[in-house]
């Protein structure tokens, strides 16, 4: 007889299998329906927000940066709008071929190859991952014209409206100004960026970087509304928060003394450096290095060949002389020995010596340059006609005192100068205690020597300064005695030109230098600039403001000799220092001096021409001697 499935007996195995389906399918039902509860119960708020969401797009709108300034107002930087291709390479095609595609037609448009392209993405998703990419800035309308025609086919391409520093004067101050680009994974981890995202943009280098907090605005946004397709929808604009432009930033700097300088010292076409600086208050007047560069060169997207370009030149435009080099200083440290030969009591002022050219210490020759012989030299004459003779035995007096490196430290040598600029070198100011250290561990020959002192108060030897080091040290014998705070910040002001804040920069230490003893090599070096057997009268003999320098010659093997000068005017009571330093530049009255007339004529301008001594000495006298009575010169 026939049976139905339905009414045979089952086994005990086809029962088992039957209550595990049932089991799994009421599992399976009930783990869906509970995720149907929680989608729609505990998380229904939160997905209906999203899907709304869908309905609108935000974008930032970068903000201006704000505007650099000289003294007077002059623009240095500002912004100009550029119109930047960017690119959200997580919208890009996953298949391979499609991307290459894309990519190679993108590329197209704005010319450039694959191969580039591909290099700009890798490197700006080194330097910033998951940040769009901007791959030309500077587009123009034609390609914005037909993405907007082709929207659907460039997924995740965008043109949008960007600020890029403009440098109206090219490549003048380059080194101070500094330079933006995108901010680094490094730097997002710092507090001071924590409000940023990768893309935006910060200084890198110069008062760019050490006022970013101040030159960089808040960034606003714009909020439309766009269709199922992600496209915007007529009228469909939201929220629109414009972006809040950075303060502008008010600098020391003297454009025209910075643009003569940098003119004087391209001339040569060596490299070097200068800095003119108030000798009361620090403030910086001029700050240039040269070989120099273009920022805008900098400005990105900047692809890892243009950089190398740049930083692995043998020239090394981008590095700033002024504070980053380190040299011999020659004759200019003279000033230095002779205030402390003075203050040690190691000479008087009256204290003569017989100068024949040489003279033999422990079987070492010590000679002036080209063996010229002075005859009978006192302090005054020794600086003016730059006895090396002269100097060479006040190092012999110092050479068991550590006096000469306790001055030199004391007015700022081998010691940070606190200026508002990143990277700058300390330098050396060498002494026993350094050079026995370094015998012991190898790294020289020999111990120090009486000859190492001697070396040491004409400038020579182991000394490593730099410019601006030396510009501190001239300045506190020019004002009696403060270690002034280099600085180029002036004031910070708001969009629209009204100041917020005056920046404040107090000096470092005072220290006691007697006025007689400043009096006397005040004098000398007034002798060597304009004085009858001075070594720069042939530059400075004819200018009308007195001025007190030193030139300065420091052999820098294998290097061709260094060339120094050093000036503080008016005499005898200065305003500014000027010291100008160029490598390879020979006899400093050759070719550093006359690039100090140049910044010196762009300083008084027509007082330069209307001026006389007495003019001079009474100005000086009035605005200057009141500097010199806060505490800056010691009792005799």
């Amino acid at each position: 007889m026939y049976q139905r499935s339905e009414d045979r007996p089952r086994t005990p195995r086809l029962s088992l299998r039957v209550a595990v389906l049932g089991g799994c399918a009421v599992a399976l039902f009930a783990v869906l329906f509970f995720r149907l509860w929680s989608l729609q119960v505990l998380d229904g708020d939160e997905y209906l927000a999203e899907a709304k969401n869908n309905r609108s797009r935000e974008y930032k709108v970068i903000a201006p940066r704000g505007d650099i300034l000289d003294r007077n107002g002059e623009v240095l930087v500002d912004n100009r709008a550029s119109l930047a291709l960017r690119l959200n390479t997580s919208k890009l095609p996953a298949d391979r071929a499609e991307r290459r595609a894309q990519l190679t037609e993108l590329g197209g448009l704005v010319g450039m190859s694959l191969k580039k392209v591909r290099r700009t993405i890798r490197e700006s998703e080194e330097k910033a991952a998951g940040a769009p990419v901007t791959l030309r800035r500077d587009v123009g309308y034609d390609v914005v014209y037909f993405l907007e025609e082709n929207q659907r086919e460039f997924p995740g391409v965008s043109v949008q409206r960007v600020f890029v520093r403009d440098y109206p004067h090219s490549s003048q101050a380059a080194h101070l100004l500094g330079t933006v680009g995108q901010v680094d994974e490094k730097e997002l981890a710092e507090r001071r960026f924590r409000d940023l995202e990768p893309g935006d943009e910060v200084g890198k280098d110069g008062v760019e970087e050490v006022y970013d907090g101040h030159l960089r605005g808040m960034p606003g946004f714009t909020r439309i509304q766009v269709n199922a397709l992600g496209q915007p929808t007529p009228g469909g604009t939201l929220v629109n928060q414009p972006p809040t432009p950075g303060d502008n930033l008010k600098l020391t700097i003297d454009a025209k003394v910075q643009e003569a300088g940098e003119r004087a010292i391209s001339s040569y076409g060596l490299a070097g450096a200068f800095v003119t600086m108030d000798v009361r208050s620090g403030e910086i007047l001029a700050l240039g290095s040269a070989p120099t560069f273009d920022p805008s060169d900098l400005t990105p997207p900047l692809t890892q060949a243009e950089a190398d370009a740049l930083y692995n030149d043998p020239s090394t435009p981008l590095t700033n002389r002024v504070t980053d080099s380190l040299y011999p200083t020659g004759s200019t440290f003279k000033m230095i020995t002779a205030l402390a030969a003075l203050e040690g009591g190691k000479v008087t002022p009256s204290d003569t010596i017989e100068d024949g050219g040489k003279i033999t210490v422990s079987d070492q020759e010590f000679t002036n340059a080209g063996e010229e012989a002075y005859g009978t030299v006192d302090l005054d004459r020794a600086l003016e006609v730059s006895s090396d003779i002269y100097f060479y035995l006040l190092g012999l007096k110092m050479s068991n005192s550590g006096e000469l490196q306790e001055w030199a430290h004391k007015l700022g040598i081998g010691r940070p100068t606190g200026i508002d600029l990143p990277g700058e070198s300390e330098g050396l100011v060498p002494s026993p205690e350094w050079r026995n250290q370094l015998f012991a561990e190898g790294g020289t020959e020999r111990q120090w020597s009486v000859g190492d002192n001697m070396q040491l108060a004409t400038g020579q030897g182991d000394l490593q300064t730099s410019p601006l080091q030396m510009a501190i040290a001239y300045a506190a014998l020019g004002n009696g005695g403060t270690i002034v705070t280099p600085h180029l910040g002036l004031e910070v002001e708001d969009a629209a030109g009204r100041p917020l804040e005056e920046l404040q920069f107090e000096p470092q230490r005072q220290v006691r230098i007697k006025q007689r003893w400043r009096e006397e090599i005040m004098a000398g070096l007034h002798g060597a600039a304009q004085g009858s057997e001075g070594t720069a009268t042939d530059t400075f003999g004819d200018f009308p403001v007195p001025i007190a320098g030193k030139t300065g010659t420091a052999e820098r093997p294998p290097n061709g000799d260094q060339a120094w000068f050093a000036a503080l005017a008016p005499y005898p009571n200065p305003r500014i220092v000027t010291i100008v330093s160029l490598e390879e530049g020979g006899f400093g009255a050759d070719t550093a001096a006359p690039v100090t007339l140049k910044i010196l004529e762009a300083y008084f301008g027509k007082e330069a021409g209307e001026t006389s001594a007495g003019e001079g000495e009474a100005e000086a006298g009035a605005g200057a001697e009141p500097g010199l009575e806060q505490g800056a010169v010691g009792a005799e």
